[in-house]
């Protein structure tokens, strides 16, 4: 795979410089520094969280793990790397850069966070983006607004290298999904069903996109269920497991709901989910406005509802009263790249700006038109939340509920299925599916 992205990275960052020169243009700033940033401290304590890289300095290299470093950037001028190679015997020293992307940089080795900074260029006028805790001594984040505005929108469309990128990362995914079913079968518990999740993926919690949501039976009903039980229910009813992987900074995002041995209702009723969702990826195409996409949504599942016997109303009036948001309280998905829940899904254009959700869907997390380049994921869901369906009960809909139906199906939690699909000129292409067909 490496020699396939020296090539691709090199346009990639050929890219990354012209979007980053028409950025600094728009205020008239000479040159862009971007911190890798610091591990966070834990309070009263002399131990850090897990270290996460800002994600500009991914988006520009392969380094997820460089804690104090900088990219140095002017318009016109090969980018240079601050690297932070500390004098540490209580670490590993991280080895010098190396591999497919490193001719594109000047890379300049210094021994601490402080050296670094000192190396910054002085004078002129800088567009710093880094956070501002922990705040860094010497540089000042400034983050200006315009210049994210514009960074932020063209990230929305991938190149070829970034494309690569997330198709390693959902091949890992998939690979790990399948040892996550396979402990389900197997009668493991939660975190069990964890542990064989991670061993496949050969990548411990802190290197994972996301903390892994890992349910079985009702527990499928917290939508963000981390709990990890140690021991195994008495029995193995349903799992709903929502989990990813990186590959050199980029997510995948895979969510996948099984049913127990036995279980046929609660299996049908998956397998209409996945019809489902199978249509609306399918839909991830340059014109689709996502909002319209996600209320579309609603409609179908209201189908499904009342297909498996939960309701006894036509589509419309489900979706029109909010009985299909008692049973669906989710976005349809979200943008993906570099971050799991990618920037720029509100976005109005590159110069900033915002999209405003559909009313009744506060939790849509994204409301732009699809165009060619985009990634996103679909991921519709079917719960039987108690809170939510008690609010239910008092909503003159509630009529037209079967409630010993709903009732039937509260011990199986919910099902939420998830692929990440790349919106193209003409059919979208659906890296979740393509992963997992790859391991057949």
């Amino acid at each position: 795979m490496t020699a396939q992205l020296a090539p691709l990275y090199a346009r990639h960052l050929a890219t990354v410089r012209k979007r980053t020169d028409e950025a600094l243009a728009l205020d008239g700033f000479d040159r862009l520094l971007i911190a890798a940033g610091a591990p966070l401290n834990k309070f009263l304590d002399d131990q850090d969280f897990p270290f996460v890289a800002n994600p500009h300095f991914r988006h520009w290299l392969p380094l997820t793990d460089a804690p104090g470093s900088w990219i140095v950037y002017a318009p016109g001028a090969k980018p240079t790397l601050l690297f932070v190679q500390p004098r540490d015997y209580w670490h590993v020293v991280p080895a010098a850069p190396s591999g497919y992307w490193v001719d594109q940089f000047d890379i300049q080795i210094v021994r601490s966070a402080a050296e670094a900074i000192a190396a910054l260029p002085k004078g002129g006028r800088n567009a710093v983006i880094g956070s501002a805790c922990p705040s860094i001594e010497g540089v000042e984040a400034n983050n200006p607004q315009a210049v994210l505005d514009y960074l932020h929108w063209h990230r929305s469309y991938k190149t070829s290298y970034e494309l690569a990128l997330m198709r390693e990362a959902s091949r890992v995914g998939a690979r790990a999904h399948r040892a996550a079913e396979r402990a389900f079968r197997g009668g493991h518990s939660e975190f069990g069903i964890h542990l064989a999740y991670l061993a496949a993926a050969r990548q411990i919690d802190a290197e994972l996109p996301y903390a892994s949501i890992v349910g079985l039976n009702e527990h499928g009903a917290v939508l963000h269920y981390t709990n990890f039980d140690r021991q195994p229910p008495t029995a193995h009813r349903s799992l709903l497991i929502d989990a990813g992987a990186s590959c050199a900074g980029y997510a995948s995002d895979i969510t996948r709901t099984y049913a127990g041995a036995g279980e046929s209702e609660f299996q049908a009723l998956i397998d209409s989910v996945d019809a489902a969702q199978r249509g609306f990826a399918d839909m991830v195409r340059a014109g689709q406005s996502y909002p319209e996409l996600h209320i579309h949504a609603h409609h179908v599942l209201a189908d499904v509802l009342r297909e498996h016997g939960f309701i006894r109303m036509n589509a419309e009036d489900a979706v029109a009263s909010g009985v299909t948001s008692a049973f669906f309280p989710h976005g349809l998905g979200h943008p993906i790249g570099v971050q799991v829940h990618d920037v720029a899904g509100f976005q109005q254009s590159e110069r900033g700006g915002i999209i405003a959700r559909p009313e009744g869907h506060p939790y849509l997390r994204m409301t732009r038109v699809l165009e060619p380049g985009m990634v996103v994921t679909i991921e519709p869901g079917l719960y039987f939340i108690d809170m939510l369906l008690d609010e239910l009960r008092a909503n003159p809909a509630a009529k037209d509920v079967d409630w010993a139906r709903v009732d039937a199906f509260r011990p199986y939690g919910g099902i939420r299925i998830e692929d990440d699909v790349a919106c193209t000129d003409g059919a979208p292409e659906n890296l979740t599916r393509d992963a997992f067909a790859q391991l057949a």
